[in-house]
């Protein structure tokens, strides 16, 4: 089951939402699990709206192009995962009507019920199927999901086990691998403010961790395998 990832783009985040005072350019990344019993796609890329892309200015690289880059075709994708329903993670999801979403019955009500959460029309397009999950589930044979929240309350991490590794993409469960690696070290080091999670997400013994928005990918260090 390897696990390639998909370039959706990137979009420029406003200095407004940065923290750092100036705008930070960051990729749109998805994630193909080749999988037995079919492709499995987590997350599909951006939406559209005039005023998300007046304000976050992305550049996207439309879905079938993208799996194509990918080694993938569309018409193959079997099922979907999306990390959360921002729009910037599920804007590929009408372009997938009839697969199962998984996503977590939180997130979903959410998306549906929160204004300005997401772009409604991503949410409930015509042809959707959602499987709806409360906390941690085996989609598929090797294909555990765990309950990542944080970044909103129902995201997700999507773990994949083989023999050769178990890769996590845990999405937006941080914004980056640095993040993700101070998370670990602080554990490690006994200092407060990881999340509740993360013990979870490590005694799976990932060999790699991705990201939705981060190249960077995470492996971990002799200092990082166990608490002491």
């Amino acid at each position: 089951m390897r696990v390639h990832r998909v370039d959706l783009g990137y979009f420029i985040r406003p200095a407004e939402e940065t923290g750092t005072g100036s705008p930070r350019v960051e990729p749109t990344l998805g994630y193909l699990v080749e999988h037995p019993d079919g492709p499995l796609l987590v997350d599909t890329g951006m939406g559209s709206h005039p005023e998300v892309d007046a304000w976050y200015q992305p550049r996207r690289v439309e879905l079938p192009a993208a799996l194509a880059a990918a080694g993938a075709k569309i018409d193959e994708i079997r099922y979907v995962v999306n990390c959360h329903l921002h729009f910037d993670h599920c804007g590929g999801n009408p372009d997938l009507a009839g697969r199962p979403v998984f996503t977590q019955r939180a997130e979903l009500a959410m998306a549906r019920d929160t204004v300005d959460y997401t772009l409604p029309e991503l949410v409930d397009h015509p042809g959707v199927r959602y499987e709806e999950l409360d906390g941690e589930a085996e989609v598929l044979p090797g294909v555990l999901i765990v309950p990542t929240p944080g970044h909103t309350a129902g995201h997700q991490s999507v773990v994949v086990t083989n023999p050769d590794g178990t890769v996590i993409v845990a999405g937006q469960s941080h914004d980056n691998a640095t993040a993700f690696t101070g998370d670990v070290l602080a554990r490690h080091a006994g200092v407060g403010g990881s999340p509740a999670w993360l013990d979870r997400l490590l005694a799976l013994d990932p060999r790699r961790v991705v990201f939705a928005h981060d190249n960077a990918v995470w492996t971990p260090g002799v200092s990082q395998v166990s608490a002491p």
